[in-house]
């Protein structure tokens, strides 16, 4: 990686990228249950899901404009009074973890969530992934709760960690009408 990182709104054209970076995690990792890499057909569909509804979904790059990081905001649950509620996701690259990448584009992700007027982000964190569960903390975020054995991969249970973290003024105010899908 070369020296300067820009973050910014993905488009549909990052798709093949994105999904290089997520195919890692989901073949060789328990950051995600998914089990099969999703396609980059299938990464534009996602993505453009997401925009069109009002999330904010980032790619940090190098200074070549490959991307080395991705991540997004989603309704937190199906049902409409989560509307204000968002989870989180962030995946960097495997040849650039631990060089403050995943920190900045979590920043980002928060401050645009909170324009956005969203007052609530939680992280749904497989408890094996411990920099995940560190990097969340370190973003302020809070945990909540453990469900215990909630998802299997490779061969084993793994319990979920809820983290949350206040957005803007969180509960502490009305929220504005937001029609987010």
């Amino acid at each position: 990686m070369t020296g300067q990182l820009t973050i910014g709104d993905a488009a549909l054209g990052d798709a093949a990228q994105i999904a290089g970076i997520y195919a890692h995690y989901v073949l060789e990792s328990t950051a995600t249950f998914e089990s099969d890499p999703p396609d980059d057909a299938e990464i534009a569909r996602r993505l453009g899901e997401l925009t069109a509804a009002g999330y904010p979904y980032l790619v940090t790059r190098d200074d070549t404009g490959r991307i080395v990081a991705f991540g997004f905001a989603q309704r937190y649950g199906p049902r409409i009074g989560y509307r204000y509620s968002v989870e989180t996701t962030i995946y960097v690259h495997p040849d650039s973890v631990g060089r403050g990448i995943g920190s900045r584009l979590l920043q980002a992700l928060l401050t645009e969530c909170e324009t956005r007027g969203f007052r609530q982000a939680f992280a749904v964190i497989a408890a094996s992934e411990p920099a995940s569960v560190i990097l969340h903390a370190r973003a302020g975020f809070l945990p909540v709760g453990t469900l215990a054995g909630a998802g299997w991969k490779h061969g084993q249970w793994i319990d979920v960690f809820l983290m949350q973290r206040k957005l803007g003024e969180g509960s502490d105010t009305l929220p504005e009408q937001k029609n987010c899908a």
